[in-house]
């Protein structure tokens, strides 16, 4: 009897253990192509564009990252809820809920692309974002043609939080970069052709990662995984009511979160410079390496977490939560050499003609260093389904980050200032992140001690 939930034990953690292993290093191998492939697509759009003209893209793509936030954070608690029910091995259960959740996404994202493109076709652009006509041609069309993109592909790349909850997020990783290497491959040939229009780059970069995430719903769900396909009948309002509950702690994350990082480039365009939003993205591709190497570390263990929680196996989230400690040395000691070396990183990258000051690159690396380590202990809460500490913590910093990002440009003019308040505005919900986790485990233990 012993015996046999002894081997019951070691095969199912080394069943997670081994998937996990398996996700990450496949990760790596899908994740550093998507590295090469930001790193030529930059410069590449650059040349085609210009630095005006490739800033006001920039900014206009980091608006559009708001619509993933229209599902309420549907996306995440699918990938819990399918972790979850995985783990307890109920198959309708899976369905019900992938059901539920692409039948919500539909509902959620038509009436708001109605609306987006109406407000688009009708609001002078131009003078709402401060951009030269005489620069930019074409630019209500070119943002109304990425809202039709972007909103189609909100609804498919549901497909890659399901295969997350399945604890294969290098699935999910893989249809992304399929999407970005067609992409690439279609703004090259825009190249060689001499275009030189944003709707052409809006096109292709909207357009072919929508194509990737529609081949891969269909492979998914009529191919690989029929028990798991999306139907009505399959709809159920509990266990959707279930997953918004989940979802919209998620999504205060997630728009708090855009507004604390991905407004950076909308805040440096209009108090700033369109110019230095050119700079600031250079800077944050380059460091943001460090984010692609540990988010691909990281993001197996999300719902691996779910995983052993759910099955109350705690020891092997305090080893992996120990193995992570040891890995952000290694983080921190990748950063400082790449902060020595981004001078000349850059001037091989984007040539001569760009400068980016070393402070910046600096202010970058703390910044990116901060995420990391808070990344350390949200993503282990995030699959335990703690995030209300998150979201507190969250709020206060974006309350506090607006004010603040308006008082340092308008004093210092200084993107390196700005970069710096980022970081310091994540450190008390680090802290708090840091204390939660302990507690969690610490009581958990405790518990089964008892």
């Amino acid at each position: 009897m012993i015996k046999d939930i002894f081997t019951k034990y070691i095969s199912r953690t080394s069943s997670r253990s081994s998937k996990l292993i398996v996700n990450i290093m496949a990760s790596f191998a899908i994740k550093g192509w998507a590295a090469v492939i930001s790193f030529i697509m930059l410069p590449l759009v650059l040349s085609i564009l210009g630095q005006y003209v490739n800033g006001v893209w920039l900014e206009i793509s980091s608006v559009l990252l708001w619509i993933d936030l229209m599902d309420i954070g549907l996306g995440n608690g699918v990938r819990n809820f399918v972790a979850k029910y995985q783990a307890l091995g109920d198959t309708g259960k899976t369905r019900e809920a992938m059901s539920s959740a692409f039948f919500m996404l539909v509902v959620i994202i038509v009436p708001i692309c109605a609306i987006l493109v109406f407000l688009a076709m009708h609001t002078d652009i131009y003078k709402l974002m401060s951009i030269d006509a005489s620069q930019v041609k074409d630019l209500n069309d070119t943002v109304v043609i990425c809202l039709l993109l972007v909103c189609g592909s909100f609804i498919m790349k549901c497909t890659g939080n399901f295969y997350m909850g399945m604890q294969q997020p290098a699935v999910n990783n893989l249809i992304i970069v399929l999407g970005q290497t067609m992409a690439l491959a279609a703004t090259y040939i825009i190249y060689v052709y001499g275009e030189r229009s944003m709707m052409a780059i809006a096109v292709v970069n909207m357009g072919l990662p929508l194509l990737a995430w529609t081949a891969s719903f269909f492979y998914t769900f009529f191919v690989k995984y029929k028990e798991f396909r999306p139907s009505l009948k399959y709809v159920d309002m509990q266990t959707a009511r279930s997953l918004c509950s989940t979802g919209i702690r998620f999504f205060i994350l997630q728009i708090c979160g855009v507004v604390l990082f991905a407004s950076a480039n909308l805040i440096i365009g209009k108090l700033l410079s369109h110019d230095d939003v050119t700079l600031y993205q250079i800077a944050y591709r380059y460091f943001s390496i460090i984010l692609v190497l540990f988010t691909i570390i990281c993001m197996p263990f999300w719902n691996a977490v779910t995983d052993a929680y759910e099955k109350g196996d705690i020891q092997w989230i305090k080893n992996a939560s120990a193995k992570m400690k040891i890995m952000l040395c290694g983080v921190f000691l990748l950063s400082v050499v790449m902060v020595l070396a981004s001078d000349a990183v850059y001037s091989v990258w984007i040539g001569h003609d760009i400068v980016i000051p070393v402070s910046l690159s600096a202010a970058m690396a703390l910044y990116v260093f901060v995420l990391v380590v808070s990344m350390r202990y949200s993503y282990f809460l995030n699959g335990i389904g703690e995030l209300n500490i998150q979201v507190l913590f969250i709020m206060v910093s974006t309350a506090l980050f607006l004010p603040l990002a308006w008082i340092v440009c308008e004093t210092s003019h200084s993107i390196t200032c700005l970069v710096l308040l980022m970081a310091a505005v994540n450190l008390p919900g680090l802290a708090a992140n840091v204390w939660k986790f302990n507690k969690i485990i610490n009581e958990a233990q405790k518990n089964k001690a008892e």
